[in-house]
């Protein structure tokens, strides 16, 4: 069972989301704008947010940034849930700290599939996996800790995750669409490639000197990503 944070001016959408995860035995708070959000998880901290993006005051886009800038809750799952499904709009959810983001009207199904997979990453039930070094790259799956050439990281599961999943396939270009299916858990064909393209800017935000020019993932032109030690 997960403690979720549901943050939505809409009372009756909160409501519906708030019905569909007790149904899965999570617990569920709801808050009704981003400064009781905020309020709320400085409490308590959840295992997962689910945000929405449009309203008043303080919006979800200024919601997710002032969670990410929090130290004690910095790597909390977020999941935006908003009417807003341009790709602009989807982009800068993403940039903004969002590990995941699912538009209005949504089905409660693919809700559900989304929490799931990202409290899997979050609280995983299997054995811990093996730290993991390439190169001045060191990975500790505990804390989701990165430590570059002694600089130590902080990363959101999602993050951690996809770089994970790039070091453990070190030397290998892994396309967009493999990155999808098996850190996002997307069918094939379903998921969004701008969600792996601003995560892995934000990545390269944290550990590369030039983003611009990164050295630790590299961009392998119509091919994918590849990590090398």
């Amino acid at each position: 069972m997960a403690l979720i944070l549901v943050v939505d001016d809409d009372k009756d959408v909160a409501g519906t989301i708030e019905r569909t995860l007790r149904r899965r035995n999570h617990q569920v708070v709801v808050a009704y704008s981003g400064a009781q959000a905020l309020q709320l998880i400085q409490q308590q901290c959840p295992d997962l947010v689910v945000l929405d993006i449009m309203m008043p005051r303080m919006d979800g886009i200024e919601a997710c940034q002032r969670i990410r800038n929090l130290p004690n809750v910095a790597s909390v799952p977020i999941l935006f849930l908003t009417a807003k499904g341009k790709i602009e709009d989807k982009i800068e959810g993403f940039e903004a700290g969002a590990d995941d983001y699912l538009t209005k009207p949504f089905d409660l199904r693919e809700l559900e599939l989304r929490v799931r997979a990202l409290l899997r990453r979050s609280m995983p039930t299997e054995a811990p996996k093996a730290p993991l070094e390439v190169g001045t790259l060191s990975l500790d799956p505990r804390t989701f800790k990165l430590n570059v050439d002694g600089k130590v990281l902080l990363l959101t599961p999602v993050e951690f995750e996809l770089l994970y999943y790039l070091m453990e396939h070190a030397g290998e270009v892994i396309s967009t669409e493999r990155l999808l299916q098996e850190v996002w858990e997307y069918p094939p064909g379903t998921g969004d490639p701008n969600l792996v393209r601003a995560h892995i800017k934000n990545i390269r935000g944290k550990i590369e000197p030039s983003p611009e020019d990164p050295i630790y993932i590299r961009t392998v032109s119509r091919h994918g990503y590849v990590v090398q030690g």
